[in-house]
């Protein structure tokens, strides 16, 4: 057995806040803990908050070291870490934590500093990007003729910091194509940023009955969500279709007022930010995920509606065609096409139930070559060091770009047999997470029934000192006067 690592993990963002970083980094964490590994996060606080503190993220425990950040004035779901003092105390973390890899989820504020902090130490360094330039220029302030010089710029920036890396990731080999090109970096590793299909298992069928199309994701400009709001408004034969928006951003207000223009606002909901047990039922109860967003590296949300056994109709564009084979799982359309995405959503709502069945059976077939635990053992090499020459997960394997059609009977029963085993490692895992809950409530009670006999007898103990108190200083000023 190997012997357990000490990582430290540096975040721009991480849990509770929601999108595909934060939520690779938090189940990335939890698997390496579970395999018995010790981890510490280094974080913007989200609550005010700073400081070092034990805490549950995926189930499993960690140490957060939670920095002072700020929530930036033009985004609604972005914090900028203050960089007053940031070094010294991401060094001072370093040295306590003594890791054996320090592994960072950007190249912006966090990142940076931290690699910058263990120049000179024998500490295995790893980098992930899950970052665009161009995402963030929508919410810079300048002028738009100036942004083609701004994103060579920013790519520069990127390849100085992650060309100092003992190993490079990035999620598809479409987004490390990119980032070599961009960034004139190389080497860079294709690995699947993973998910545990067991916690979206279940035996729901895919229905357009009463249809559901479903978005999950941060309500940002570059997700495209106006393009999906435009084409549910064109589908006039379709007038029972719900639309469920998940997650939150700084276009929402926007397309709230959308919404409301196009006449479809009893249509649309917006349900804002969800526990995870909640999620993994909206995916179940939907007819289709829809992800019409122009800038994705891979996206866990749509990873995420395939292990729920979902058809997915996706922008064709950046690493979206990784995960949606047109025509097998789902369907593409040109980015930006509302009159295009309304089509696809039509074959979708329109579709029999065989043929929903087989987009769906698609979905579970191509998401098992994404299992969170190969990506977290290939992980575990990088950290230490060790493993294949080039590691990559199942989706980079010739097979997986095959055309699909229809599965075989054999694919299919796989298939089958895979979608009962989820289900039943996700029943336990709840069963377990219950009885987890009930055990900690029971401590909590016993804790706190223990606090209050405490504080009572503080309470009793500093009334006899007060009283002993008041007793020697009246002695005292009797003998004064005397």
């Amino acid at each position: 057995m190997s012997k357990p690592i000490r990582v430290l993990i540096a975040c721009d963002t991480f849990a509770p806040d929601i999108n595909g970083a934060a939520r690779f980094a938090e189940r990335l964490a939890g698997g390496l803990v579970r395999n018995g590994n010790e981890v510490s996060i280094i974080a913007p606080g989200t609550d005010g908050w700073s400081g070092t503190r034990v805490e549950v993220h995926d189930g499993a425990m960690m140490t957060v070291h939670r920095l002072k950040s700020h929530k930036m004035p033009n985004h609604k779901s972005h914090r900028l870490t203050s960089p007053f003092g940031l070094s010294r105390a991401i060094k001072k973390i370093i040295l306590q934590q003594k890791p054996d890899a320090l592994h960072i989820q950007s190249h912006l504020m966090v990142g940076r500093f931290a690699m910058s902090a263990t120049r000179g130490m024998s500490i295995r360094r790893i980098a992930t990007n899950h970052t665009m330039p161009e995402n963030l220029l929508k919410y810079a302030f300048l002028p738009k003729f100036m942004h083609p010089l701004a994103i060579k710029i920013l790519w520069g920036d990127a390849g100085r910091v992650l060309r100092k890396m003992d190993a490079l990731t990035t999620p598809t080999r479409r987004a490390a194509d990119l980032l070599e090109k961009s960034a004139h970096v190389t080497g860079v590793l294709a690995i699947s940023c993973g998910i545990d299909a067991t916690k979206f298992a279940n035996q729901t069928r895919t229905q357009n009955l009463e249809p559901v199309a479903l978005f999950v994701g941060r309500l940002d400009d570059e997700k495209r969500i106006n393009i999906l709001l435009i084409a549910i408004s064109k589908l006039d034969k379709f007038p029972n279709l719900k639309l469920r928006l998940v997650g939150d951003g700084g276009e929402r207000e926007r397309l709230e007022r959308q919404a409301s223009q196009l006449g479809i606002s009893d249509r649309v909901e917006f349900l804002g930010h969800v526990t995870d047990q909640e999620l993994s039922r909206i995916y179940e109860h939907c007819t289709v995920f829809v992800m019409p967003s122009i800038a994705e590296l891979q996206s866990i949300a749509t990873m995420e509606a395939m292990a729920s056994g979902r058809p997915v109709i996706a922008a064709d564009a950046m690493a979206l065609p990784h995960l949606v084979h047109d025509g097998d799982n789902g369907y593409l359309f040109p980015p930006d096409d509302a009159d295009a995405l309304k089509q696809r959503l039509e074959l979708v709502l329109s579709a029999d139930e065989k043929e929903l069945a087989r987009l769906s059976e698609n979905s579970l077939h191509l998401i098992q070559s994404h299992d969170i635990a190969t990506t977290i053992r290939i992980f575990e090499d990088l950290y230490r060091g060790t493993g294949a020459d080039v590691p990559t997960t199942a989706d980079n394997r010739p097979e997986y770009f095959l055309p699909i059609g229809r599965l075989s009977a054999s694919l299919r029963k796989r298939v089958e047999e895979f979608r009962v085993e989820a289900l039943s490692l996700r029943r336990r895992a709840e069963g377990a997470s219950e009885s987890a809950r009930g055990r900690f409530s029971g401590a909590a009670d016993e804790a706190r029934e223990r606090l209050s006999e405490v504080r009572e007898e503080v309470r009793e103990q500093l009334s006899e000192f007060r009283s002993e108190l008041g007793d020697a200083a009246k002695k005292f000023r009797r003998k004064r006067d005397d």
